[in-house]
């Protein structure tokens, strides 16, 4: 078979960039209209009237929390690429700073955060589903995946990042830590 069909075939990977002007607006549409939506599939467990009671508001806290680590992440990744937010798993840049230095992949625990903020808020079972599959997705493909084409765009310095800094959160590790 001829490589002369293949698109880029020969030629060096084209990026796709998203701009943050649009990255922003869409990441909250989807992270706090979605979980609306999703949430009418199912009762408002602890809702009375039609309205949320106070251990519902509680859930506005992480929902908080994961609006604050979404946005953060979006800015650290605006930051190192000024064309624009890269939309593949191989990127130009490997971020180690802000909240990437605490965890690998701070922007699918900001979403997980105010998924889990929106269960407690709506009080939705559907949502809750949504959640353990979203985490089921991500734990066992998504992450796995990012960090295998990582690891082999970046070599060592990916590998020593990886042995560091936990991939969900917590304390970052010495290099002689094996755990």
């Amino acid at each position: 078979m001829s490589t002369s069909n293949i698109p880029n075939s020969g030629q060096p990977k084209r990026a796709k960039f998203l701009s943050p002007w649009l990255a922003y607006p869409l990441a909250l549409i989807v992270w706090e209209v979605v979980p609306w939506a999703i949430s009418l599939l199912s009762p408002r467990y602890g809702w009375v009237g039609g309205r949320p009671v106070i251990w519902n508001f509680l859930g506005l806290i992480p929902v908080l929390v994961g609006t604050i680590g979404l946005i953060w992440g979006l800015a650290l990744h605006s930051a190192a690429s000024p064309q624009g937010i890269e939309w593949e798993l191989d990127k130009s840049y490997l971020l180690r700073r802000g909240l990437y230095a605490y965890s690998r992949h701070p922007m699918y625990l900001s979403e997980l955060t105010l998924l889990l903020g929106w269960v407690i808020f709506y009080g939705s079972v559907a949502l809750l589903i949504a959640a353990v599959v979203w985490y089921i997705f991500f734990n066992y493909y998504a992450m796995p995946n990012e960090e295998r084409v990582l690891a082999a765009h970046f070599g060592e310095a990916y590998r020593e990042y990886m042995n560091k800094v936990p991939r969900w959160f917590g304390k970052t590790r010495g290099r002689s830590d094996p755990h």
